[in-house]
């Protein structure tokens, strides 16, 4: 009894990575987790059930953070944007751009991941839009296995450090918690909190750094094993400029209004979320 009550961390989280390799839906997985562990913790005595009251308090407490409601917001104009296709077109115009150059669809899938990333705020939309539509492009374009999945989980994953990411907006809120905690135990009863736009603004130089080591790489392997990362399209076939900057003022306008508003200062993560879903 004693060896599972000191490890019930290390239970708890293999439970859950099979759980989720599994199958089982992610959100019951959590819950029953969570329930399940609490009640192991509390037969093993390594805590008590009486913070269970507050249960009803803490899931209040989230629900009106000013801050954590932008995420909700942020989903929606996620999900919305992945429902109008603009991923598909945007792909399609990208590859038509940068088809003649050697390992330039792999280009052109790593810029339409860190626009929807900046667009949506959220890695699932992304990743799963990216795994249907770019993969199999890429396939077919006779791309390697290896270049085509590293490409898109890497592009598909951008939502993660690119804002309006959701979770840096978690990050923000722990971060502003812990910072205000320190500052109330030295004695600092009037503190500066840590904001969502500040972190979104930290944020924002290393995502972009990230989008260009991964197509820096990219044109590098091509060069290297031009048979990894063949030429889409042959020199002659027509681009058409003005169809490629139509398809991406929607999400830039979106982006703009979005980042622009938070980082700007004229506006705080919820309200630039409100108004993102309703530009979706």
């Amino acid at each position: 009894m004693s060896l599972l009550a000191e490890n019930l961390d290390i239970l708890m989280f293999a439970a859950l990575a099979a759980a989720i390799l599994l199958g089982y839906p992610v959100v019951f997985t959590l819950a029953g987790l969570a329930v399940g562990f609490a009640l192991l913790g509390a037969a093993t005595g390594q805590m008590g059930l009486d913070g269970l009251r507050f249960l009803s308090q803490r899931v209040f407490a989230i629900m009106t953070n000013p801050v954590l409601l932008a995420i909700p917001l942020f989903v929606t104009m996620g999900m919305l944007l992945e429902r109008s296709r603009i991923a598909e077109e945007l792909l399609e115009d990208m590859g038509r751009l940068f088809g003649g150059l050697r390992g330039g669809l792999g280009v052109s899938v790593t810029i339409v991941g860190m626009l929807l990333a900046a667009s949506t705020g959220i890695v699932g939309a992304t990743v799963v839009t990216m795994a249907l539509i770019a993969l199999p492009t890429m396939m077919r374009a006779g791309y390697g296995k290896p270049l085509a999945s590293g490409v898109v989980i890497s592009a598909g994953t951008l939502g993660q450090i690119i804002p309006p990411s959701t979770m840096l907006i978690i990050l923000a809120d722990v971060m502003s918690s812990g910072y205000q905690q320190a500052q109330y135990e030295m004695g600092r009863f009037s503190v500066d909190t840590i904001s969502v736009g500040q972190v979104f603004a930290a944020a924002l130089v290393p995502g972009l750094m990230l989008v260009g080591i991964y197509i820096v790489f990219v044109l590098v392997l091509a060069a290297l094993r031009p048979e990894a990362a063949p030429a889409m399209r042959d020199s002659a076939d027509p681009i058409d400029l003005k169809r490629t900057l139509v398809m991406l003022m929607p999400p830039l306008l979106l982006i703009v209004a979005v980042l622009g508003s938070i980082l700007g200062g004229v506006a705080t993560p919820t309200e630039a979320a409100s108004v993102g879903a309703v530009g979706a």
